[in-house]
């Protein structure tokens, strides 16, 4: 049992350095027909979290994140990042014995008319972690372990909702191109009683 809690922290930091390190086990999830090319990511510096997905997209090369958003064609805000944990189970002396830990986070993008490309998405992951006070730690060394594979797995989700965006110009195009072969056409409509209004009289 002891060797199986030690080969899975050996996993757990294995991945986090390899993450920290930039390299993409899962491989970009970014295709090639974004309807933009520059990004501004809404996040601050210090988040480890918009840090992750600033290296997954720059390492993808198919966006470039900009620093100022008066110079990006869509803006990814992340408008809510929290982790919280909660009890799952108590032992016989009623002490926890398993914890469940959350983590949520509030996405949406806009383009740089503020048009919404992508409306408000609440992403929420969960891990359960089991807890031993005698290692107390230990196991918050697990937690933070299990909170930052979280973090990389909402960096993929965000990354597939991007990737999936449709522009809204498409819509608008097609719409226009609609009206505009409706109007080169005659408009006049018969009334009830035959006749086209505003249409002249025969000489």
């Amino acid at each position: 049992m002891l060797k199986n809690r030690r080969l899975l922290c050996l996993a757990l930091a294995s991945t986090v350095m390899l993450s920290a390190c930039g390299f993409k086990l899962r491989g970009s999830v970014l295709g090639e027909n974004l309807p933009f090319k520059t990004l501004y990511i809404s996040v601050p510096e210090s988040s480890s979290l918009g840090a992750e997905l600033r290296r997954n997209i720059r390492g993808s090369g198919e966006l470039q994140i900009v620093s100022e958003p008066d110079e990006a064609e869509a803006q990814l805000q992340i408008t809510s990042e929290s982790k919280s944990r909660q009890i799952l189970s108590l032992n016989s002396q009623g002490r926890v014995r398993e914890y469940q830990l959350n983590y949520r986070v509030t996405m949406r993008v806009i383009d740089n008319q503020k048009r919404e490309l992508l409306a408000p998405t609440d992403i929420v992951l969960k891990r359960d972690l089991s807890y031993n006070e005698s290692f107390v730690l230990a196991k918050e060394a697990e937690a933070q372990m299990l909170y930052q594979d979280m973090q990389s797995d909402l960096v993929q989700q965000i990354l597939r909702r991007v990737a999936v965006i449709k522009p809204p110009a498409q819509t608008e195009e097609n719409g226009d191109a609609g009206t505009s072969s409706t109007s080169g056409a005659s408009s006049a409509v018969p009334d009830a009683g035959g006749t086209v209004p505003n249409a002249a009289a025969p000489r």
